[in-house]
């Protein structure tokens, strides 16, 4: 490459909107991939808690159940079974129920008490997820911006100059385009990434919707039913 073009030469000679462009661009593309690298290491340990919410309905009791899953506010299944004890305990308390919500049918309000809990993983799962969409549908645009910008002002570089060869044109032109290369170079690693969280995010709900269900039957009927079989398995409450 000659030496007086490339990246460089564009922010050299660039003026304050070329600049801008380009550092709009590296921001957007750092900000992808922070959230990408964050979000990936969310689902590999939700993956890793999706493990132990198995070895949860072999304890002896729901304390050590509890230990099974794990220690951690970030524990979506943890979250859940602590929602259904804490809800299960709220009906069979024996308190006045003084409160709309302690008319409530037993397994309306586990399924109220755990639904609230899965929405709340739900949103937070989905955090962040936003910027993946904004910068993957607005990068490209970004780029073009930057490219228009740049052809504007080297043609009318070549106008002052009075000097229209294809060594004069070729080269601002050129560089000008490197803008548009840059936004699809931002924004398709986000739409991938995007794409790659949406489908890992369905699948850890998936499992904690199973889970759900389960810890539903178990704390309305004393036992989870396990799927494919008609057997039931005991878990002692604590």
């Amino acid at each position: 490459m000659h030496p007086h073009f490339g990246l460089a030469n564009v922010w050299s000679q660039g003026d304050l909107v070329t600049r801008g462009v380009f550092l709009l661009l590296g921001g957007m593309s750092l900000a992808s991939w922070a959230v990408i690298a964050v979000k990936a290491l969310d689902q590999r340990r939700c993956a890793r808690q999706a493990k132990a919410a198995e070895r949860f309905w072999s304890a002896p009791d729901l304390a050590s159940g509890l230990d099974e899953l794990g220690p951690g506010e970030e524990n979506p299944f943890r979250t859940l079974a602590l929602e259904g004890r804490d809800a299960s305990a709220h009906l069979g308390g024996g308190e006045a129920r003084a409160r709309l919500q302690d008319g409530m049918d037993a397994s309306d309000w586990v399924t109220r008490c755990l639904r609230n809990a899965i929405d709340d993983c739900t949103a937070q799962l989905q955090a962040g997820l936003a910027v993946l969409a904004s910068v993957g549908s607005t990068a490209p645009f970004v780029g073009l911006f930057g490219t228009v910008w740049g052809i504007y002002h080297a043609l009318m570089s070549i106008g002052v100059a009075g000097q229209a060869t294809i060594d004069k044109v070729a080269g601002p032109i050129g560089e000008a385009l490197i803008m548009t290369a840059l936004g699809l170079a931002v924004a398709i690693p986000a739409v991938l990434g995007y794409n790659a969280l949406v489908r890992g995010n369905k699948a850890v709900l998936h499992k904690l919707n199973r889970f759900a269900h389960d810890l539903h039957a178990y704390f309305v009927t004393g036992a989870r039913v396990a799927a494919g079989e008609r057997k039931v398995v005991q878990l002692k409450k604590a």
